[in-house]
């Protein structure tokens, strides 16, 4: 009826099932996440997507100071972080950041196609509210990266 086991063996496994590991639905999960990562991280960026200017010899500026990002699309509309706004309005906006929080640092982000007297009126305004450091961000030309 069963294995005489008198012997005190165990009884041996002829031809059995070897475990194996199916790492194919964790390919598939990674590559999903990959995916979903390359998608939501330039949607991140704060602002309108823009054409930045580049430079040879960028400033590195100060990355203890989370700075405050106004954008300005080459076809004229401003945007403060990521809400877009009228221009009358983002500078109410600029006023009252700079009452809640005097050591803002802002950053303005202007399309290269943009008319550059539109972009010194916006840093002229910045620097007439008081905000202590204005300044354009640009791409670094050596290493292609802003």
């Amino acid at each position: 009826m069963g294995a005489d086991l008198s012997d005190g063996s165990a009884p041996r496994r002829r031809g059995g099932v070897k475990p194996e590991i199916n790492i194919t639905p964790l390919v598939d999960v990674v590559l999903v996440l990959l995916i979903i990562f390359m998608v939501v991280a330039p949607q991140m960026e704060a602002g309108a997507s823009v054409t930045l200017p580049s430079l040879s010899n960028p400033d590195q500026g100060n990355g203890a100071l989370e700075p405050t990002t106004i954008t300005l699309t080459k076809d004229g509309r401003f945007f403060f972080e990521k809400e877009e706004l009228d221009e009358d309005t983002l500078v109410a906006r600029l006023k009252a950041l700079r009452e809640t929080k005097p050591t803002t640092r802002v950053v303005l982000k202007a399309d290269t196609a943009l008319a550059y007297g539109k972009v010194r009126a916006m840093f002229k305004r910045c620097q007439a509210l008081g905000f202590p450091g204005a300044s354009l961000q640009v791409i670094d030309r050596a290493n292609k990266q802003g």
